[in-house]
């Protein structure tokens, strides 16, 4: 399981890049928020008229598939950056010093290979639905009521294409930190201990205040 984790920062180009990248990816995530507070509306909404006026909302299942990648894949880069994602990390939290970041870089890398590969075939699957010759640029559509399916599919290659960039920046702060053995590299989650993270909620609470 991800623990709460910290990301560096300095004056390095590896660290603006990450900075750059940053609102990107709060974006995404942002979108995907936003994703699931309107299907939160619309299920309120379907089942108040269901229930009252006896006509509940019309589409209500194409509206949650085409919503799901947005809520399943829009957020994930950012949680990749932030370490939080869900992982196994039992046995790679007791490392330390170079071999943590040579682990971690394999991890990352293998993933990288895993991302580009489906980053590609999201694509491809993307493309053959999309065709500007026919309405709405659609080869097909939702069942009930006829949403053009290639938005939701376009979102896919979109967010891997944010999370591939994301894996090239943690790559190369792994590789760094494993080739220079620093100790608190930048661009990479770093997990905290107990002590460092209520420090750094008590630090956030009087920042707030």
């Amino acid at each position: 399981m991800a623990g709460s984790a910290a990301v560096l920062e300095d004056s390095s180009t590896l660290s603006k890049l990450d900075r750059m990248l940053l609102p990107v990816e709060r974006f995404c995530a942002l979108l995907s928020g936003l994703a699931i507070f309107s299907l939160m509306f619309l299920a309120a909404y379907s089942v108040t008229g269901r229930k009252f006026f006896s006509s509940p909302l019309a589409g209500y299942v194409d509206y949650i598939e085409a919503a799901m990648p947005i809520i399943a894949i829009m957020g994930v880069s950012y949680v990749q950056r932030d370490g939080t994602h869900i992982r196994m990390d039992m046995l790679v939290g007791a490392l330390r010093g170079r071999i943590l970041w040579f682990f971690e870089l394999v991890s990352v890398l293998l993933m990288l290979v895993l991302i580009v590969a489906l980053t590609w075939g999201a694509w491809e699957h993307f493309d053959r639905s999309f065709d500007c010759a026919r309405p709405l640029c659609s080869r097909d559509s939702s069942i009930d009521i006829g949403i053009p399916i290639w938005p939701s599919k376009l979102v896919v290659p979109v967010a891997f294409a944010v999370l591939t960039l994301r894996l090239v920046l943690q790559a190369w702060g792994y590789g760094r930190a494993l080739v220079l053995g620093l100790e608190n590299p930048v661009a990479v989650p770093l997990t905290l201990s107990i002590e460092e993270q209520a420090r750094a909620e008590a630090e956030a609470l009087e920042g707030a205040d």
